[in-house]
């Protein structure tokens, strides 16, 4: 796929219509395509916050956007920055051009814009690491078309991929010292969607043995990030939180989809955690306590040693929740992909990572649900079928889920391992080659 044997020398191609051809797939799945919660929950969350109301209460929406599947919706469970996009794309396109697949594209237009400054970001990575032109090259193709991406960000509509540009820019302004950036970035991204909570531990294990001085001033200047980010809007705007306080823990109150839960909801029959279960909705966090101190054991700090560390907290992080959909794994793709370009991690390994989750969509009714703006009657003709085989179809989604949750430990292993953490010395750790190759 990407990894490269040390001594080959043949260059890929630079194939220019490569790009172009790229952003068409991705436009034309973004026009068509998008998932019926997750993109209705969108256009809503848009058109609320754009015209003055709370964008975490929900309303009929269905005369607005003449459609009788607005009626009813879950509101939208990310912080408020999604959703002050949300509502500038509203403003600017649908309430000029009224036009739903319009609006359906435009929602998705920075996801595509992401997902390609996320392409060439780990071509650039892989050549200040020094990797051959042809892997960095091969690396930024793969991701311009990798099939998991293109269905769970253009199509799908969901941003993970958008959290993965700004957590990997966020690092790499860490390694060269530009703490105050490299805060703001990341607390961005936590406040886009705090899946990227885990990488925060990674950089405090980073900075704590560097320099505690740092290391308070980063989480610092990311403490008032955050608070800009998240609380301030519900000031500036006057959004009642109250909905927020109720349902806190709400992503952390379900279980199934690709965790370690997945096959309870058989059973279950519901996606909330049964009484007396709900401690296990937060085993994720000593998880990760554990994890960052065991991290500690190592002193090298160099910036292979702080993307392995960041793609292995991501891991115990997901790995350990009671909830984890399919879209969650683009965060730590890119990871994965560099480790592989610098022969970290192996190639079937790697295809593991992004082909099971793109096989667990197919069982789950992911991909059936991407048909909601275009071939709704169609959509709700594949959900009868797929209810009448529920329960088959639930175990071969838990069977598939097997395979994952022993790829993703088996990557949290082999990134603990005191190799992998040490890297031999090489001019990753030249202060020189931080500031020639960097800035």
């Amino acid at each position: 796929m990407i990894q490269t044997r040390e001594n080959r020398k043949t260059k890929q191609p630079q194939a220019p219509w490569l790009l172009p051809l790229s952003i068409g797939v991705q436009l034309l799945l973004a026009f068509f395509f998008g998932n019926l919660y997750d993109m209705r929950t969108s256009m809503a969350a848009g058109y609320i916050a754009a015209t003055g109301g709370n964008p975490y209460i929900a309303q009929d929406l269905s005369a607005v956007f003449h459609n009788g599947l607005f009626s009813t919706f879950t509101t939208i469970g990310y912080p408020p920055p999604w959703v002050l996009i949300l509502g500038l794309i509203y403003r600017s396109v649908y309430a000029v051009f009224p036009h739903f697949l319009v609006y359906n594209l435009a929602i998705k237009i920075p996801i595509v814009s992401a997902n390609i400054c996320l392409a060439y970001l780990i071509a650039h990575i892989l050549r200040k690491l020094g990797t051959e032109e042809f892997a960095a090259t091969r690396a930024r193709n793969f991701m311009l078309f990798n099939p998991l991406i293109l269905l769970y960000s253009s199509a799908w509509g969901q941003i993970d991929s958008m959290v993965a540009l700004i957590s990997l820019s966020a690092l790499v302004l860490l390694y060269v010292e530009k703490l105050n950036r490299s805060a703001i970035l990341l607390a961005l991204a936590i406040s886009l969607k705090p899946i990227a909570l885990p990488i925060a531990a990674a950089v405090f294990v980073y900075l704590l043995p560097k320099n505690q001085w740092k290391t308070l001033r980063f989480f610092l200047v990311f403490s008032t990030a955050m608070v800009v980010f998240c609380v301030l809007p519900f000031l500036v705007f006057s959004w009642n939180p109250g909905v927020i306080f109720q349902n806190w823990n709400a992503h952390f109150a379900v279980a199934g989809c690709m965790s370690f839960m997945s096959i309870s909801e058989i059973w279950n029959k519901t996606f909330e955690l049964r009484e007396g279960w709900q401690v296990l909705g937060m085993l994720w966090v000593p998880a990760l306590i554990g994890f960052a101190v065991y991290c500690l054991r190592f002193k090298r700090s160099g910036f292979k040693h702080l993307l392995t560390m960041s793609a292995a907290m991501i891991l115990v992080f997901f790995l350990t929740k009671t909830w984890i959909s399919e879209p969650n794994v683009l965060l730590v793709l890119p990871f994965i992909f560099i480790l592989n370009a610098i022969g970290k991690l192996d190639r079937f390994t790697v295809t593991l990572v992004w082909v099971l989750p793109l096989v667990f969509g197919f069982f789950n009714g992911s991909l059936v649900a991407l048909m909601f703006p275009t071939f709704p009657r169609l959509m709700s003709a594949a959900f009868a079928f797929d209810n009448e085989y529920r329960v088959p179809r639930l175990i071969i989604r838990s069977i598939v889920t097997l395979p994952w949750l022993i790829t993703g430990w088996r990557i949290v292993i082999m990134c603990s391992k005191k190799g992998l953490f040490e890297y031999e010395s090489s001019m990753d750790d030249a202060p020189k080659w931080k500031e020639a190759r960097w800035n």
